[in-house]
């Protein structure tokens, strides 16, 4: 008789796969039994669900339902605190209206305002243009009536010899005339020169004749500082000479002196460089300033 042959055993899951649970349960086992020896702080479980809820939910204080934080409770003051809610809702579209509205008003007040000052300011740019355009051809009168005069008396020079002693100059203001200092004064001194008087006596007249405003005698010197004598330094000696110019035109010319005035510029005022000889003669000088009628003076 033929021995009966054993039947195979099916092979099921790996060998590991065994040992795996094995240590999968253990491990499971042992974090229960930490919970189980673990005090939860029932204070700060509570903090944290109350964060989440506040953070989280779209209801007053953090519910989770309309209500007092259950889904379904209090029955029909559900539906009435819901519909607060929908009605809430359609409030906050209404005032978002309202605020449009407001806002497009406000705009189209704004553009009416800043149209009216746009308007204001082309108007404004009109008249500063106008005042602009007066105050040139103010210059330009002013500028041509000391021209004319500047004429007049360079003629009257010419006829009294006097071309090659004065200086003729003008501005918008007034008309400049410039003598020597060498001519009129010693050195360091202010006592006018005898050869110097003919020349003012004449002076005089052309100014008694032309001079309807105002008169202004100013001293000047170059910047070479004074080695004793009378006066202390330059800006004295230059007073000193423009009002012995006055005092003899006072005296001597028919000239109202009220319109007349003097004064000491010193070295402060060159027209020409004090490092030469040539430079230093010309700025040691007087000026008569003979102004016109539309002058500020």
């Amino acid at each position: 008789m033929a021995k009966k042959k054993p039947e195979e055993v099916k092979k099921g899951l790996d060998e590991w796969m065994g040992t795996f649970s094995d240590m999968m349960t253990l491990l499971m086992c042992f974090f229960v039994m930490l919970f189980a020896m673990s005090n939860v702080d029932e204070a700060k479980f509570d903090e944290v669900s109350q964060s989440f809820q506040q953070n989280f939910s779209i209801f007053k204080g953090g519910a989770k339902a309309i209500g007092d934080g259950v889904l379904v409770s209090n029955g029909v003051s559900q539906l009435n605190m819901l519909d607060e809610y929908i009605n809430s809702t359609g409030k906050v579209a209404d005032s978002d209206t309202q605020n449009t509205e407001f806002k497009e008003n406000a705009q189209g007040e704004m553009d009416s305002k800043m149209q009216e000052l746009a308007e204001e300011l082309g108007a404004s740019k009109e008249e500063i243009k106008e005042l602009q355009e007066s105050i040139q051809n103010l210059e330009n009168e002013k500028l041509k009536l000391s021209e004319e005069l500047a004429e007049r008396i360079e003629e009257s020079l010419a006829e009294n010899f006097l071309s090659d002693q004065v200086d003729v100059t003008f501005d918008a203001n007034c008309v400049v005339l410039t003598f020597n200092g060498a001519f009129l004064f010693d050195s360091g001194k202010a006592d006018l020169k005898t050869e110097a008087l003919p020349m003012l006596n004449k002076i005089g007249k052309i100014l008694s004749k032309y001079a309807d405003d105002n008169i202004e005698i100013e001293g000047h010197t170059d910047s070479v500082p004074l080695n004793g004598g009378r006066y202390e330094n330059n800006d004295v000696l230059s007073s000193y000479r423009a009002l012995a110019v006055f005092d003899y035109l006072k005296d001597n010319a028919s000239i109202d002196p009220s319109i007349m005035r003097h004064s000491g510029r010193g070295e402060y005022e060159p027209i020409a460089d004090n490092s030469t000889p040539e430079g230093r003669a010309k700025n040691r000088r007087v000026e008569i300033k003979i102004y016109n009628a539309l002058s500020a003076y």
